[in-house]
């Protein structure tokens, strides 16, 4: 889900559910049975401080040309991330947001909800330009002229420009 909030699509299309551990996709385990019983992937269960643990190990080199360099960066930062900076809390932690909390088990999580895992401290500049947007449009809206409409696209980053200044 992370890479819809990089680029506004996402990234295989899968279907995200709140479960008991956290947000997964419907389409993980019967992906992983399909790559272990390809023998793409060794399946191991490994003691981790008392506790059992699955490791996967890719048996096969994997097709990443199939990735484009943003996806391939998501999925690196992604394995860095899980693998490599945190344990099970603190990723318990980030994924368990505002839209787990909104949601019911067995939902479906809406691309659209890994925007909760952002802060939302909106500045002061950006809620003048907000108002100054507003009192814009109520002034074009008075004088009867035609609004301009724009893209979804070209307004986010209009929006993402102001913010950097």
């Amino acid at each position: 889900m992370l890479h819809y909030a990089h680029v506004g699509a996402p990234m295989m299309g899968c279907t995200y559910r709140k479960r008991a551990f956290g947000p997964a996709c419907d389409q993980l385990l019967p992906a992983l049975r399909e790559l272990h019983k390809e023998g793409a992937i060794e399946i191991r269960d490994v003691d981790y401080f008392g506790f059992s643990r699955k490791e996967y190990l890719p048996l096969i080199r994997p097709e990443l040309d199939r990735l484009s360099e943003n996806e391939l960066a998501v999925v690196n930062e992604m394995v860095e991330f899980v693998c490599c900076n945190n344990t099970a809390k603190p990723i318990s932690d980030f994924s368990h947001n505002r839209a787990w909390d909104m949601a019911e088990f067995g939902d479906v999580l809406p691309y659209h909800s890994v925007f909760h895992l952002f802060p939302t401290q909106v500045s002061q500049e950006a809620f003048d330009w907000a108002s100054d947007e507003v009192a814009h449009i109520e002034d074009q809206r008075s004088r009867g002229e035609a609004m301009g409409g724009e893209s979804f696209r070209a307004f986010r980053s209009r929006v993402l420009e102001t913010g950097k200044q």
